[in-house]
Formats: structure tokens, sequence, C-alpha cells
């Protein structure tokens, strides 16, 4: 409940994120109040109140990354920790791969020598 009297209610499943709920309710209680006059709100009903732009900011906040730049960065970071993730295992693998190959091509050297003295 803001100080003017005004009050919002945002039904979401967890995995959606508080801020983003926040930020929509503080957006649509704000454009409420300078659209719709203040005399009219304790008797206002969706029948006599008309706010359209309830229906833009749903739509907008269906997917919280679209709607809400810290949402899509964050979002953007988790993508690139996970590829960096990914890209170091590969390397690791890699190494781990040179490193039987230098043994092995040490091996392969050792019997060649002794191939080439009998």
């Amino acid at each position: 409940v803001r100080n003017d009297g005004l009050a919002g209610v945002v039904i979401a499943d967890n995995e959606y994120p508080q801020r983003v709920c926040f930020t929509l309710l503080d957006k649509v209680l704000d454009e409420f109040s300078r659209q719709v006059s203040k005399m009219d709100w304790p008797s206002g009903s969706p029948a006599t109140i008309s706010y359209s732009a309830l229906d833009g900011y749903l739509s907008k906040y269906q997917n919280p990354r679209d709607a809400d730049p810290m949402t899509r960065v964050q979002a953007e970071l988790d993508e690139t920790k996970i590829i960096l993730h990914n890209t170091m295992e590969s390397l690791l693998e890699r190494g781990e791969k040179l490193d039987d190959l230098v043994s092995k091509s040490e091996v392969l050297g050792a019997q060649s020598k002794a191939f080439y003295k009998t």
C-alpha cells in the first residue's frame, strides 16, 4: 500500500524475480494514479474505470528478461559463465590429452632408440 492509498498485487510463480514484480507494480500504480482521478479510486471498478495501459504492461512483463535491463544483464552473465566454464573444462581435457601424447611420444622415442641399437 502506497502513501496515497493505492495498492497492487502481483501473482507469479516462484521463478519470476521479485525485483521485477516490484518494478511492474511501481510503474502500473504510478501511471494509474496519473491517468485516473483520485476521486474515482474509492468507488471505482473495472467497469467504471478505464485503464488500458495494464494490458501493455502485462504483455511486456511476461518475460522478465525482456522487460528489465538488470534481469537481462544477469541472464547474459549467467550464460557467459556457463560458456566460460565449458571452455575451461575443454581446455583442461585438451591439456590432459596433450600430456598423454607427450608421454606416448617419449615412450615411442625410447622404443625407436632401442630398436635402432638392435
